[in-house]
């Protein structure tokens, strides 16, 4: 399945906002985020922002709909791709169906295709 291509505008927090408010300090910007589950899943669309690793639910996933965006912590999706178990899926625990190797960004795919063809002596 390809991967959601449904992207957001996520603008920093104000708490992070306040703490640059003072003159002289850098202020954060907005930066777009782009949804890693399947296309034509259900609920909100989500992303990893980082992950702390210290603890279960370390990862932070922003989770968004429409004008709405949440910043929650997750643990990861415990599933071991069946065709190497040495990788673990790289999505959330509970999220929707498809895991991170049924995923396949649909822009990679093209990068990649076009690459090939442009250089067939690389791709062997």
């Amino acid at each position: 399945m390809n991967q959601c291509t449904v992207i957001a505008l996520l603008p920093p927090p104000a708490h992070v906002l306040a703490l640059t408010a003072a003159p002289g300090h850098h202020r954060p910007e907005a930066g777009h985020i782009l949804c890693e589950l399947g296309e034509h899943h259900d609920g909100d669309h989500a992303t990893m922002l980082w992950d702390e690793g210290t603890h279960p639910a370390s990862a932070v996933w922003a989770h968004w709909h429409t004008h709405r965006a949440r910043l929650l912590p997750h643990s990861w999706c415990a599933a071991l791709d069946p065709r190497d178990t040495d990788h673990a899926c790289g999505l959330f625990a509970g999220h929707p169906p498809g895991h991170s190797w049924d995923i396949t960004d649909p822009t990679d795919e093209a990068i990649t295709h076009d690459l090939a063809r442009q250089h067939p002596h690389l791709s062997r």
